[in-house]
């Protein structure tokens, strides 16, 4: 159909000095950028001389802007979609709108750049030939236990996003059902003036997420089963449950003994959770 392109375009995940020319080039000329905060977005505006007309969209936008935007396309406009950090649809909102346009049969046209998935991966020193994106964790319930059984069988290299307040507690869980001693690491504020790495067993980030609380964005990098081979249970089902029987009856939740015993070796803490 005639109409105008959609550009979804990456920007810059810290460092605003990692936008592509590309980037620029197009969020310079097109009539309209259609940004999930419009606010941190006039940071690059300012940066880079850029005088484009921003419109606010994300995840909670009524429909009606949404409509508004491929009104704007169908005219025969072009349109600018980007996020606050990295690329839109990659945990972030967008979706509805490129589906929207491809439906009616527009045009989409990608302009890459950086990403944090990608950073994340080449700074842990884990395998990075095969490797699965699982984004954010689900915070409870029945998904986020099959998700991270999922993460625990996957022969591959596996990235996750996670917010720095919940950073230890997922760190614990994937310890729990992975095993402690497989590997992984913890990157923060990637391309920022305080990026960091951590790199080291399940168990010991978690701890060391737990005592020392990670500050910015987080992404955290498992290795894959395969990695993990050597990674075995340092004591049978019946003797860890007797474990977690000595914990509840020193005063502590069985979920909570539960959590700590698997954290400790490597046993799956659904199974410690039945009586000894």
């Amino acid at each position: 159909m005639a109409g105008g392109t959609l550009y979804v375009v990456a920007t810059p995940i810290g460092n605003l000095g990692d936008i592509t020319l590309r980037a620029l080039e197009v969020l310079k000329s097109v009539p309209l950028v259609a940004a999930e905060d419009t606010r941190l977005t006039r940071r690059l505006w300012a940066r880079y001389e850029i005088e484009t007309r921003l419109v606010s969209f994300h995840a909670q936008s009524p429909p009606a802007r949404l409509e508004q935007l491929l009104r704007h396309l169908e005219g025969g406009l072009d349109l600018a979609l980007v996020t606050d950090a990295g690329t839109p649809l990659v945990s972030d909102p967008g979706g509805d709108l490129v589906s929207a346009w491809t439906e009616r049969g527009g045009r989409v046209v990608p302009v890459p750049g950086a990403s944090a998935v990608l950073a994340a991966l080449v700074a842990s020193g884990l395998p990075s030939a095969h490797f699965a994106f699982e984004g954010f964790l689900t915070r409870r319930g029945k998904e986020r236990r099959q998700r991270l059984e999922r993460i625990c069988a996957d022969e591959r290299t596996t990235v996750l996003f996670e917010a720095p307040g919940r950073a230890a507690g997922t760190l614990a869980d994937l310890a729990a059902t992975c095993g402690p001693t497989r590997a992984a690491a913890m990157c923060r504020e990637l391309t920022k003036l305080h990026e960091d790495t951590w790199r080291g067993t399940l168990a010991e980030l978690a701890a060391r997420a737990a005592a020392e609380a990670p500050r910015g964005e987080v992404t955290i990098v498992v290795a894959g089963a395969d990695a993990a081979a050597a990674s075995e249970p340092s004591v049978d089902i019946e003797t860890g449950r007797r474990e977690v029987d000595r914990l509840v009856g020193e005063g502590m939740s069985r979920s909570s003994a539960a959590r700590e015993v698997a954290g400790r070796t490597g046993l799956p803490r659904r199974e410690l959770f039945k009586p000894g």
